[in-house]
This record gives structure tokens, C-alpha cells and sequence, in this order.
């Protein structure tokens, strides 16, 4: 059975070619990514991907709402500068801890590891990774994760499967997010979905809307069904 990594870029890109050695910068990277998922072994960890302005914030907000009374939920929040999204999350009364990146385009594993020191881990059973608003420089950067979640907003177009794909063939669930906005911009679900199956055919396509509700009750049911599969992984192992 293959090794390979498929959240890792390997040696495709951010390597150094030197005399026929190939140098993997991003495999301490890796090397983290795989402590991270040591510790959290019973833990459910999701990565929320997209681009600036898709929603990700507002889904966390509804979906710990929602969940609370059934899941320990905690949330990491990345951002390059400002800890607005984590205030918001508390004062929806989520668990959250912000990650300034510092100007950085995405979160690194090492960041994760690091952040885990400062949340309380006992009893946890689902804990979010809100990415930097990136399309590009998350998708290389495996975060320890069982699950990556790509938010692709009505607003953005339809197109972005196939500009952007590796991101879309790393996730394992696409959300097309504002779907109540669906009637007034050029925006195709079929054609989104299309191009999103022939980069990643295995790739799961949910449409919602934290305005109005649609499809957040099918959104909360896939993460309980998640975390219910870790569970069980974790007593079997």
C-alpha cells in the first residue's frame, strides 16, 4: 500500500534539486502533521479551506451553535493579522483560539502543534482549522487533518475547480456556500460540481446557506457521522 501523502505537495513543488538528491522542504512539514495526528487520535480534525469572504466564520458560528449540545467543539482560527474571527467565535460561545500568521499566506503544521498547548483537549471531539482565506498556499500544507473542507462561495464564479486544483483534489468535501444568492449571480452548481468530479471524482459537494439554513442540517450530519468514524477508528486501533 502507498505511503505517499496526499495533503503533501511532495517533491511537485518547494523542493531543492541538488546532485540528484531531491531536498523535500516541506517534509518536516509532514513529519509534524503526523505528531499532530498521534495526539489527536480520538479527536476529529476538519480544514477549512477558501478563498477571503466565503463564509468560513459564519459556518463555524452556526455550525458550534448548532452542534453544542451534542459536541466538544474547538476551533483554531488562522488569520495574517487581527484576532476578530476567534472574538467572534467566543462570543457565540465557541472554544476558539486565534493563530496570527504574521502575514503569512497559510497555516503551517508546526503552528498547530504549537496551538494545542493552549486548548484543553480532554473530552474533545471535533476540533475546526480555519484557514488563512487562500486557495493556493493551504493546499500544500498538510495540517494533520482527517478531513479538508473547500468553501467555494456563489459570488466567486463557478470556475475556480479547475484555476485552483489542487486544493479541490487534497479536499474531501466542496461547499458551495451563499446558495441563496444562487438566483442572482452567474453562478452554475452543475458546472462547478462537473469541473470539481473530473479533478477529484471522490470529491463530496454540498450546497448551504448560513443566511436562510438550506443544507446545514446534511452539513451537521456529515461532521457527526466524522466524528463518529474517529471514535471508533481510535478504540480499534
Amino acid at each position: 500500500m502507498s505511503t505517499a501523502n496526499p495533503k503533501s505537495l511532495g517533491n511537485r513543488v518547494g523542493s531543492v534539486q541538488c546532485d540528484n538528491t531531491t531536498l523535500h522542504l516541506l517534509k518536516a512539514n509532514d513529519f509534524v502533521a503526523k505528531a499532530i495526528r498521534d495526539r489527536l487520535k480520538d479527536v476529529c480534525v476538519i480544514n477549512v479551506c477558501s478563498s477571503p469572504g466565503s463564509g468560513k466564520t459564519t459556518l463555524m458560528q452556526e455550525t458550534g451553535k448548532r452542534l453544542a449540545q451534542e459536541l466538544n467543539i474547538s476551533i483554531l482560527v488562522g488569520d495574517p493579522e487581527t484576532e476578530r474571527d476567534a472574538i467572534r467565535m467566543r462570543e457565540a460561545g465557541i472554544n476558539a483560539l486565534q493563530i496570527v500568521t504574521g502575514g503569512m499566506c497559510h497555516i503551517e503544521a508546526q503552528m498547530i502543534l504549537q496551538a494545542l498547548d493552549h486548548i484543553d483537549l480532554e473530552g474533545l471531539d471535533l476540533l475546526f482549522i480555519e484557514n488563512v482565506g487562500n486557495l493556493l498556499c493551504p493546499s500544500a500544507f498538510d495540517l494533520g487533518e482527517d478531513y479538508r473542507v473547500t468553501l467555494l462561495a456563489s459570488t466567486e464564479g463557478d470556475d475556480k475547480p479547475k484555476k485552483y486544483p489542487r486544493m479541490f483534489l487534497t479536499s474531501e468535501l466542496m461547499l458551495v456556500s451563499k446558495a441563496d444568492l444562487l438566483p442572482y449571480v452567474p453562478f452554475s452548481v452543475e458546472t462547478v460540481t462537473k469541473d470539481a468530479h473530473e479533478v477529484n471524482p471522490n470529491l463530496e459537494v454540498m450546497t448551504i446557506s448560513t443566511l436562510n439554513g438550506d443544507g446545514i442540517d446534511e452539513w451537521c450530519n456529515w461532521l457527526k457521522e466524522k466524528v463518529k468514524l474517529k471514535k471508533e477508528s481510535a478504540k480499534e486501533a
